[in-house]
């Protein structure tokens, strides 16, 4: 499921806002009565120019779910820079929970070289060259915030080389 939106804030570029759903997995509550079926959604949303989010909803139908996930991505967008050559500028490594991820920038052609719930975050983001592996765990919500943990941690080259100076 991918769903375009558009938005425009005063006098900003408009960015065009992709929507991708990763998992809709059915969970149950075992309460007095018996059990209480309710859908969780695991939602990615980026713009391709290197902001992403990822969020979960619940709900007792999958459209709720899938809503909910939508306004929680919302409001845990970050940003990262990209290169020209629509990579990321130096390697990094992720973490969340047991899930860990290694994201390595990549030659111009070589394409997004992931897999899992890692891929739909890096296609979101605007990435188009990268080589990622992910360790540890195969939980598709673990492996998006492990994603998003090392896309946080990204700087850009004058940052970098700022940082290098500042420390010598």
């Amino acid at each position: 499921m991918s769903r375009d939106t558009s938005a425009n804030s005063s006098g900003q570029q408009n960015y065009t806002w992709s929507e991708r759903v990763i998992q809709i997995t059915r969970v149950t509550k075992v309460v007095k009565g018996g059990k209480k079926l309710s859908f969780r959604a695991i939602i990615v949303i980026g713009n391709n120019q290197g902001s992403v989010g990822v969020g979960v909803g619940k709900a007792s139908d999958v459209i709720g779910a899938v809503k909910k996930g939508v306004s929680d991505c919302k409001k845990q967008i970050i940003e990262f820079p990209l290169t020209s050559s629509s990579t990321i500028s130096h390697a990094v490594e992720g973490r969340f929970g047991a899930a860990s991820v290694i994201l390595k920038p990549s030659v111009q052609g070589s394409g997004v070289i992931a897999g899992g719930a890692m891929r739909t975050v890096i296609e979101l983001s605007g990435i188009k060259n990268i080589v990622a592996k992910q360790l540890g765990t195969k939980n598709h919500l673990n492996n998006a915030k492990a994603t998003i943990n090392a896309l946080s941690k990204l700087n850009s080259k004058s940052s970098q080389l700022s940082l290098m100076s500042f420390s010598n």
